[in-house]
């Protein structure tokens, strides 16, 4: 569930979030409708200048397969890459995981482009033959396995540039702010962010809620998400139990910034925040929720 404010965007990360997935989409509709086109294109010249016997429509067919089927298969890998996200300092144990899955997207790609060209020249009444298909998915994956290093490349530099722009959080304790030295066990009192090259300080019982994002937590306050690199559970053991709490599998909230309870006839319930963000709340959750906010 996207966070939503009553505030109105004052910084060019607050204008640029509801736009987000309209870029997101956009470009890997508009990168791969290029690609389609000038690889058609560029497939139509050399048939040309080559004299070879394929009718005009054939490189498009085969350039406009390929695109398609790698676009559709975007999703699956923005989906893997969250799971098993390529970092400096984990890259290595990563690696193997990306080779395997690099071997499955290659061959979903040229199985689905394959069907597709089948289809379409069934549909002219032609025939389309891919060869042996031992030699030819050979072929095929030495030029897929380039195309989903290149993909993952992109993702995970436009996920460390959206991380740097809205700013992404590391735990800090203490009252002299020195990193932590207790390990997971250790209760944050400030958060350090770093954004755009600049570092500054959130103290901890400001956070308004928190919501689990892949491999990172999403901090929320005053209307703004800083990532922090952790799962749900290990900061849900780091922060103090008396302020904050488990209201979802992804979502725990600062119980001094709850506004009301709505409960649903699903025995779930609707958290309203202060700022008016509703946070889901869940049956497994609920019955612990009131007596922390009396003890609160």
């Amino acid at each position: 569930m996207d966070a939503a404010t009553n505030n109105r965007p004052s910084t060019a990360w607050q204008r640029y979030r509801p736009w987000k997935p309209v870029f997101e989409i956009g470009f890997w509709v508009g990168l791969y409708l290029f690609n389609g086109i000038a690889g058609g294109v560029t497939s139509l010249m050399d048939v040309h200048s080559q004299g070879l016997r394929f009718a005009d429509w054939e490189p498009a067919v085969w350039e406009g397969s390929s695109n398609l089927m790698a676009l559709a298969l975007v999703p699956a890998l923005v989906w893997f890459t969250r799971r098993m996200p390529m970092h400096f300092d984990t890259w290595r144990r990563a690696l193997r995981w990306h080779l395997l899955a690099s071997v499955v997207w290659s061959a979903l790609h040229v199985a689905g482009m394959v069907a597709i060209r089948k289809l379409i020249y069934m549909s002219l009444g032609d025939h389309y033959d891919f060869g042996p298909w031992l030699r030819g998915f050979g072929y095929e994956y030495l030029k897929d396995v380039r195309s989903y290093a290149t993909v993952v490349m992109t993702i995970e530099g436009y996920r460390l540039l959206m991380r740097r722009w809205q700013g992404e959080a590391s735990v800090l304790a203490g009252a002299d702010g020195e990193a932590a030295p207790g390990g997971p066990t250790a209760r944050p009192e400030r958060f350090l962010v770093r954004k755009l090259g600049k570092e500054f300080l959130i103290a901890a019982s400001d956070v308004e809620w928190l919501q689990a994002a892949g491999n990172y937590v999403n901090l929320h306050l005053r209307g703004r998400d800083y990532p922090l690199r952790a799962t749900m559970a290990a900061i849900e053991d780091q922060l103090d139990p008396a302020r904050f709490t488990r209201v979802h599998r992804s979502y725990m909230v600062n119980l001094d910034r709850i506004a009301q309870i709505e409960p649903l006839d699903t025995g779930d319930a609707r958290i309203v925040m202060d700022d008016g963000v509703v946070i889901p709340c869940s049956r497994r959750y609920r019955d612990a929720l009131r007596p922390a906010m009396r003890a609160a």
